[in-house]
Order: structure tokens, then sequence, then C-alpha cells
């Protein structure tokens, strides 16, 4: 069997491993002190106090102003410095993972098309990181949407690559494919569903969903990274 030389290993280790698991947990981190910090207020409730996980969105802890009016800089720098490391960090790993579906014409196809929209829900990551929704919204709710509608196609098309390949156990494609469900009911959600600001409960709804398809986002890229960890590809 043909071995990559050590530097290639330990390269793709870096990408495919180490550097998702490191990237995720220091999102969930820097999301954390975020929700902390910030100034406080949510859109039907602007004299709310603090954070609400229920009533805030991510997003809300880019804002340059919170919605009580006061400055939220450090929370925006937060949010803004984790999501441009996850899409820098989801660039290199779609790129990494390709070559080793090149045997099987199909499983390369497919990858190419799962990376290229891999790549774009990455630029959308930072591009909504660096685009504060009260300054300029309509960009923000672009780049936003735009993460889950790339990474929905980026999900399916690795769905079939991975249960067609023998890189990774079968498991593995499931995981992919039920990232896949949840993704594609929360782009649903996001065409379909009542707006936030009609109504409190519409708000919690749309931020308590939210809340759940990013952790399952991040629980989806470590839950494959131990697959690779498992892999012959790096023996």
């Amino acid at each position: 069997m043909f071995k990559y030389p050590n530097f290639l290993i330990l390269q793709n280790k870096l990408f495919l491993i180490t550097i998702p698991r490191i990237v995720v947990t220091a999102f969930v981190i820097l999301q954390a002190l975020g929700m902390l910090v910030y100034s406080g207020g949510s859109l039907h409730n602007k004299t709310a106090v603090g954070y609400s996980f229920t009533r805030n969105f991510f997003s809300d802890l880019g804002l340059n102003r919170a919605y009580n009016g006061d400055l939220n800089f450090l929370s925006m720098a937060l949010f803004t410095i984790s999501l441009i490391f996850v899409g820098l960090a989801f660039m290199f790993y779609y790129s990494a993972i390709l070559q080793f579906f090149k045997k099987d014409l199909i499983n390369y196809r497919l990858s190419i098309v799962g990376s290229i929209f891999a790549i774009g829900g990455s630029i959308a990551l930072i591009g909504t990181g660096v685009t504060p929704a009260d300054l300029v919204l309509d960009i923000h709710i672009f780049f936003a949407n735009s993460i889950f509608k790339c990474f929905m196609v980026t999900s399916f098309c690795y769905t079939i690559v991975i249960y067609r390949s023998n890189i990774l156990e079968k498991k593995y494609a499931l995981g992919y494919g039920i990232f896949f469900l949840l993704i594609t009911l929360y782009v649903g959600v996001l065409e379909f569903a009542p707006p936030a600001r009609l109504s409190e409960t519409s708000l919690m709804f749309q931020v308590v969903t939210q809340k759940l398809i990013v952790l399952t986002f991040c629980l989806s890229i470590v839950y494959q990274t131990f697959g690779f960890s498992k892999s012959s590809i790096f023996d």
C-alpha cells in the first residue's frame, strides 16, 4: 500500500483532526465568553439584562451596539474572531479531504462539489463575523443564511461519498446523513417559519433552532475527526 511521506501525514492530521478539534473548542469557548460580556437587550426587550440563551441569536454577539444601546465591542470582537478562525479551518479541512477520494471518479466529483460549497460556506462564516447586523443587516443576513444553505449541499455530497468509499466507516456516513437532514430542516425554518420580529414566541423558536443546528454542526465536525483518527489512510 502506498504511504504518504511523513510530512504529508502530519499535514493531513493537522488539517483533518487537530485543527478542527481546536477550532471547534475555541469557537464554543469564545461564544460563551461573548455571551458573558454581551451588553444586553434582545429584539423584543431592549432593556433585558445580559444575554438570553433563548432570546438572543449568536449574531447578537456581533452587534456594534447591543439592543440596549450600549457599545458591544468586546463581545463583537470575540464573535468575529471565532467565526474567522472557524471559516479558515473549514477551508483547509474541506480542501485537504479531497485527495482521499481520487480513485473513484463519482466520489471525487461529488467531493469536489461538496468542498466547493463548503468553501463558500466558510467564506459566509467569515462574512457573517465581519458584518454587524445593526450596521449592514441585509449583507449580514445573506452571509448567515448562506452558511447553512452551502453546508446543506456539502453534507449531502459527503454523505454519499463517505458511504461509497472505504476511507471512513459507514457510521460516519450516517453521521453526515443525520446532519444533512437536520440542516435541511433548519433551512426550511429560515425560509418558511414565522420571522423573529413577528413575536416573542417566533423569536424564541428561531433562536433555539439556530442554537441546536450550530451545536449539531460542531458535533458533526468533531465526530468526523474521530473517523479520520482511526482511518488507515495515516498508517
